[in-house]
C-alpha cells in the first residue's frame, strides 16, 4: 500500500497548493461551529447564572452574543463551505483526469499480446471505477483527515483552558478507537481488493456477452447464459457479503468506542458539579464538545469502507501501470526516412511466449520495391504472424526484419507505421461518423481529400445514399454498416494514407462476390507503385502476384510466381486444384 501511495503522491504533487488553501478554508468552516460550546457556557454560566445582572440586562446580553453568532453563521459561512467544496472537488477531479491522462497514454504503448491475454472489460473496469474510487483518497485521506485532526486540536486546546482533569476524562477512549481502526481496517483493505477484482469480473463478463449477443440469439442460449451470469455474480455476492460482514464488525466496535466517551465524561462531570467543582455551563460545553470531538472519528469510521476502496483501487490502477510493453523503442534508435519498400526477411524465427514453442522457423526471403508479393498456405499456418512482424505488433525472437536495410528494431516504431498501411478482414470502425473514420489515415486532411480517397475506394456513391452522407454514424465497430462497405471505408482510410507500404490480410475473404468484385477493383488501384503484402484465401485473387511465398507450419515451403509454382506441381498447384474444383462444383 505505501508505494501506491507514494506513485499517487506524485499526481497530487502539482496541486499541493490548492490542497493546502482547501485546508486552511475547510479548518475555518471547521473551526466556526467550535464556538457553539462556549456559547453555551457564557449563556448559562455569565448570563442566566449571573448574580449581577438585571433581567434586561441578560435579555441585551443574550441578543447581544446570539447575533453576532448569527452573523458568523449566515455571511462568513456561506462562502467559506463554497469554496471548499468547489476546491475539494476541483482538485479531485484535476487528479483523476491526470491518472486517466496516463493511463490512456499507457495502454496505447502496450503490445497487443497483452490486449490478446486480457480482457477488455476488466481494463475498463480499472480505468473507470477504480480511477474513480481513489478520488476519496483525495477527499478523505488528504483533506478531511487534516481537517478533522485541526478541529480535534483545536478542541481539545480549548477545552483544556476550561478543565484539565475533564478534558483527560474526555479522551479517555481515543486508545481504544485507535487500536480498533488499526485491528479491523487493516483486513478491510484486502476483502475490498477481492470484491473490487469480483466486480470487475462481473463487468468483463457483460462486456463479452453484450458484444457477443447475436451469437447468444442465434444458438437460443439465453438460459444457459442466465446460468452463467448468475454464477459469476454469485461470486461477486460472496465477496460483497465477506467484506460486508467484516465492516459490520468494524462499525459495531469502533461506534461502540465512541458512544461510551459522552457517558465517561457526563459521569464525572455531573459528580463534579453535585460537588460545587464545576459549573453547570462548562459542563454542558464539555457535552457539546463531545461531539465535535468525537465527530470527526465517526466520520472517519463511517468513511473508512471508501478509503480502504480507495487503497485497493489504488493497487489495481498501478497494476496496469506497471505492466510492461512488449514493444519499446530503444534509446538510441532513430527514424525512419521515406522508404522505397524493399523489405528482407534473414532466417526469421519467432515465438509468441518468450520460452513458448517457434511458429516460424528460418524465414528467409526479399521483396523489392514496388513488389506485390502474395502469402497462401493453410490456416494456421504462420501467414498473418510474418505480416504481424513487419509493423513491429511483435519483434522477431531470431534473425530480422529489415527495411530500405534498417533493422526494425533500431528505428522509432511510429516513424516505421507512419509508412505502413493496413487493410484486415475484419476492418475495424469506431462509432463515429465515416468521415471521422476515414480521417483515422491522415487527421489533417481535407474534405476534398477524403472524398477523393472514398471515391478511389469506390465508397463515395454508398457513402452519399447514407442518411447524413459523411456525416452517417456508423454504430460500434460499425453494426450500421455491410462489410463490404466497413472494407471501403478500411480501404478509403488506406487512399488517405497513400503509404509506401500495403499490407492486406485478407482483405476480402468474407464477402459476397458483388463486394469482392468492387474492393478487388479498389485494391488494383491501391497497389499501384508501392511495395504491397498480400494474406490471401483465395488463390483467384493473388495470380498476378510478383511473388507468391506458400507458408506451411511456420516454414517457407515454395517461393515463385504462380506459373513457376504451378509447374512445380508442389502445395501451391495442389491448393489451387482443389479451390478450382471447389467452384467449379
Amino acid at each position: 500500500m505505501g508505494d501506491s501511495i507514494k506513485r499517487y503522491l506524485k499526481f497530487v504533487k502539482p496541486y499541493n497548493l490548492q490542497i493546502i488553501l482547501t485546508i486552511l478554508i475547510g479548518i475555518v468552516k471547521f473551526a466556526i461551529p467550535l464556538f457553539i460550546p462556549i456559547l453555551m457556557k457564557i449563556v448559562i454560566d455569565e448570563i442566566i447564572g449571573s448574580d449581577t445582572l438585571s433581567s434586561e440586562e441578560m435579555t441585551r446580553q443574550l441578543f447581544y452574543w446570539l447575533g453576532g453568532t448569527v452573523l458568523v453563521f449566515f455571511i462568513i459561512r456561506p462562502p467559506v463551505e463554497y469554496y471548499r467544496q468547489y476546491y475539494a472537488q476541483y482538485v479531485s477531479n484535476k487528479i483523476l483526469y491526470d491518472i486517466r491522462q496516463e493511463l490512456y497514454a499507457h495502454l496505447q504503448k502496450l503490445s497487443l499480446s497483452y490486449y490478446s491475454n486480457t480482457r477488455a472489460g476488466e481494463i475498463i473496469s480499472r480505468v473507470i471505477n477504480d480511477v474513480e474510487q481513489t478520488k476519496n483518497f483525495v477527499m478523505i485521506g488528504l483533506m478531511n483527515v487534516w481537517l478533522d485532526l485541526a478541529t480535534i486540536l483545536i478542541a481539545v486546546g480549548i477545552m483544556l483552558t476550561m478543565d484539565v482533569p475533564l478534558t483527560l476524562v474526555t479522551l479517555l477512549a481515543f486508545p481504544f478507537y485507535a487500536y480498533s481502526v488499526k485491528h479491523f481496517f487493516g483486513k478491510l483493505r484486502e476483502l475490498t481488493g477481492k470484491r473490487s477484482q469480483a466486480l470487475a469480473n462481473v463487468q468483463s463478463y457483460l462486456h463479452e456477452r453484450v458484444a457477443g449477443v447475436s451469437v447468444i440469439k442465434s444458438f437460443a442460449l439465453e438460459e444457459i447464459e442466465q446460468e452463467r451470469f448468475d454464477k459469476t455474480n454469485g461470486q461477486f455476492l460472496e465477496k460483497a457479503l465477506d467484506h460486508t460482514r467484516w465492516n459490520a464488525k468494524a462499525f459495531a466496535v469502533v461506534n461502540t468506542i465512541t458512544d461510551v466517551a459522552p457517558l465517561l465524561v457526563l459521569s464525572y462531570a455531573g459528580y463534579q458539579v453535585i460537588n460545587g467543582h464545576l459549573s453547570v455551563g462548562t459542563m454542558v460545553a464539555f457535552i457539546a464538545f463531545i461531539d465535535r470531538l468525537y465527530g470527526p472519528l465517526r466520520r472517519l469510521v463511517n468513511s473508512s469502507t471508501s478509503l480502504t476502496q480507495s487503497f485497493a483501487s489504488m493497487d489495481r490502477v498501478f497494476d496496469l501501470m506497471e505492466e510492461t510493453y512488449g514493444i519499446t523503442d530503444k534509446k538510441d534508435a532513430v527514424p525512419l526516412p521515406p522508404i522505397s519498400g524493399k523489405l528482407e526477411f534473414e532466417m526469421v524465427s519467432f515465438a509468441y511466449e518468450k520460452d513458448g514453442v517457434p511458429v516460424l522457423h528460418g524465414i528467409d526471403f526479399t521483396v523489392n520495391s514496388g513488389e506485390t508479393v502474395a502469402f497462401v498456405g493453410m490456416s494456421g499456418g504462420g501467414k498473418s504472424t510474418i505480416i504481424s512482424l513487419i509493423p513491429r505488433f511483435h519483434d522477431v525472437t531470431g534473425g530480422a526484419v529489415r527495411i530500405d536495410g534498417y533493422d526494425l528494431r533500431d528505428i522509432e516504431v511510429k516513424s516505421l507505421r507512419d509508412q505502413i498501411g493496413i487493410v484486415l478482414q475484419d476492418s475495424i470502425l469506431f462509432s463515429d461518423s465515416v468521415k471521422s473514420n476515414i480521417l483515422m489515415g491522415k487527421p489533417d486532411a481535407t474534405d476534398e481529400e477524403v472524398v477523393a480517397a472514398a471515391k478511389a475506394a469506390n465508397a463515395h456513391d454508398f457513402i452519399e445514399g447514407l442518411p447524413l452522407g459523411y456525416d452517417t454514424k456508423v454504430g460500434e465497430r460499425g453494426v450500421k454498416l455491410s462489410g463490404g462497405q466497413k472494407q471501403r471505408i478500411a480501404i478509403a482510410r488506406v487512399f488517405l494514407k497513400n503509404p509506401p507500404l500495403l499490407i492486406l490480410d485478407e482483405a476480402t475473404s468474407a464477402l459476397d462476390l458483388e463486394s469482392e468484385a468492387l474492393i478487388q477493383e479498389s485494391l488494383g488501384r491501391l497497389e499501384n507503385d508501392r511495395t504491397t503484402l498480400i494474406v490471401a484465401h483465395r488463390l483467384s485473387t493473388i495470380t498476378h502476384a510478383d511473388k507468391i511465398l506458400v507458408i506451411d507450419d511456420g516454414e517457407l515451403k515454395e517461393m515463385g510466381t504462380h506459373n513457376e509454382l504451378m509447374d512445380k506441381e508442389g502445395i501451391y498447384h495442389s491448393l489451387f486444384q482443389v479451390q478450382t474444383l471447389g467452384h467449379a462444383k
